[in-house]
């Protein structure tokens, strides 16, 4: 696998996750309601700009060490798969958000199960980074596979995007109930208690487990993007990373906006598409990376733009609920 990052790049790199995960868990761990919005914002801000200076810095290094037309490269990957990777992640927050709504998760709690959202996200995603590159390194056809799944992912996504999942019919959540005893109450951060000499689940349990599998899902849609711009480890990894950090904070951030952006599910699915098209011609018409991430832009720029400018129907929504 042809990567830039040296062994001193990839282990800085991960002291940097490992402390920056000890700062959000020192920051916004405690407390015993929602993070404020302002706090909120401003480690939002805080972890955008660290995203921002990290590509600088691998801009400077690979300037003096490669030059300057594969330092421009690096960033301008790193940029676009930074923009692509958090559009996605956002949408990862709004189904974070109908899972804490629909047990009712007290705001305490969130800010614990959302931690185990984040690590697990980082954790499935250097996994699956690791296992695609070895993948495209050794199958090289199998980019194609990866394109095909997005178009169909995306065009799935455009068909379906105002219908909300029926966490009801979900399986895995359906399996738990029929095969654990489930309070109906939190115990605090608890995930089991006895009752009675009888060991029984906790809902934070059951919010754990579809945390896990949201993970999953978005990781299985956000990798086989992420490759579409470059098939460096390092870039794919560091970009990946970069969009998930801070996720907490952006929840609470968004968390009472999700109804503003009705329509970015819409503009997701166009950059699925977009991504898909372009993996499957990549024989034939070669993007250059600066237009992708123009074009990924300004999908996702339009798409929010038209839910600000758009309100959402009251009427669609009372027949869907």
């Amino acid at each position: 696998m042809e990567t830039i990052g040296t062994w001193w790049m990839w282990a800085g790199f991960a002291g940097f996750v490992a402390a920056a995960i000890a700062v959000d868990l020192r920051l916004l761990g405690g407390g015993t309601g929602p993070v404020p919005f302002r706090a909120a914002l401003s480690w939002s801000v805080v972890w955008v700009a660290f995203s921002l200076i990290f590509c600088g810095l691998l801009w400077w290094y690979l300037d003096g060490e490669l030059g300057r037309q594969t330092a421009n490269l690096a960033a301008t990957q790193f940029l676009t798969g930074y923009v692509l990777e958090k559009s996605l992640a956002v949408d990862n927050i709004f189904v974070f958000l109908m899972l804490f709504t629909y047990f009712a998760v007290p705001p305490e709690l969130q800010r614990r199960a959302l931690i185990y959202g984040v690590v697990g996200a980082i954790v499935l995603r250097g996994i699956m980074i690791l296992a695609g590159a070895w993948l495209i390194a050794e199958f090289h056809w199998i980019l194609y596979l990866f394109g095909l799944f997005l178009l169909i992912t995306g065009i799935k996504m455009l068909w379906f995007g105002d219908q909300k999942p029926d966490l009801d019919a979900n399986p895995v959540l359906r399996w738990m109930r029929s095969h654990l005893r489930i309070t109906p109450d939190f115990h605090g951060e608890r995930f089991f208690v006895r009752r009675n000499g009888v060991r029984w689940a906790t809902p934070l349990l059951a919010v754990l487990v579809m945390i896990g599998v949201t993970d999953v899902v978005f990781a299985v849609d956000s990798i086989p993007a992420i490759f579409a711009i470059t098939s460096d480890p390092f870039i794919v990894l560091t970009s990946n990373v970069f969009a998930v950090l801070g996720l907490r904070a952006l929840y609470f951030l968004l968390a009472g906006m999700a109804d503003r952006f009705h329509l970015l599910s819409y503009g997701l699915a166009m950059v699925l598409i977009f991504v898909g098209v372009k993996m499957l011609a990549a024989e034939f018409v070669k993007i250059p990376v600066f237009w992708s991430l123009a074009v990924v832009v300004g999908l996702l720029t339009g798409s929010v733009l038209l839910s600000l400018l758009r309100r959402p129907d009251p009427r669609a929504e009372r027949m869907g609920a």
